[in-house]
């Protein structure tokens, strides 16, 4: 099959433009925000959004499988990086500030709307198991954290924030720290359950 030819700098631009507008409407709205919203924030006529996605569902889908492909980035570059616990810092800090700019939580069971999503979710917790992987062996994490635990855990500093009213836009750093001084084994207890199976 021949590779999907390259967008126009236009079309490149108006996808760009719309993926951002349709984050902010879902995040606002929810998935009930209509499209001609979308396109109303976007600065295109509605027929824009079809020409380049066919469904609501199509463009959810392409928010996740971009999302998950920033982050992918991210882990992969820090794959080879010589500090194992600071790269798998500065990943979760990569996480969590991509979770502040934007509310994803609408994005939740999306890798049901398309397999696609499922591979690209798979690619990305692999990288983070390796990530996880790494600090073990280097000793920056504790030698009962596994990459499943990181998963789980990677929400829960834009996840605290949530509940505090006025909370200043960088507090999530705080719960980040507190959450990673917790995977480091200095101090460290024995954990009073066995790990998660990985998904």
């Amino acid at each position: 099959m021949p590779s999907p030819r390259p967008l126009r700098a236009d079309a490149a631009r108006n996808r760009k433009l719309l993926l951002a507008a349709a984050a902010d409407e879902f995040a606002e709205r929810g998935l009930t925000a209509s499209v001609a919203d979308i396109a109303r924030r976007a600065g295109v006529g509605k027929g824009t959004v079809f020409r380049h996605f066919a469904t609501k569902d199509d463009l959810v889908a392409a928010i996740a499988l971009d999302r998950i492909a920033v982050l992918t980035a991210v882990g992969e570059r820090l794959l080879g990086a010589p500090d194992a616990g600071a790269a798998l810092l500065e990943f979760l800090t990569a996480v969590a500030r991509e979770l502040q700019q934007l509310d994803l939580s609408f994005l939740q069971g999306a890798d049901e709307l398309d397999s696609e999503i499922s591979q690209a979710q798979e690619r990305l917790f692999q990288i983070i198991h390796a990530l996880v992987d790494r600090a073990r062996e280097h000793g920056d994490v504790r030698a009962d954290i596994t990459g499943t635990d990181v998963v789980a855990l990677m929400c829960a500093p834009n996840h605290a924030v949530s509940f505090l009213p006025d909370a200043p836009p960088d507090l999530w750093q705080r719960y980040l720290a507190i959450i990673f001084d917790g995977l480091r084994p200095e101090g460290a207890h024995p954990l009073p359950q066995p790990p998660p199976p990985s998904p």
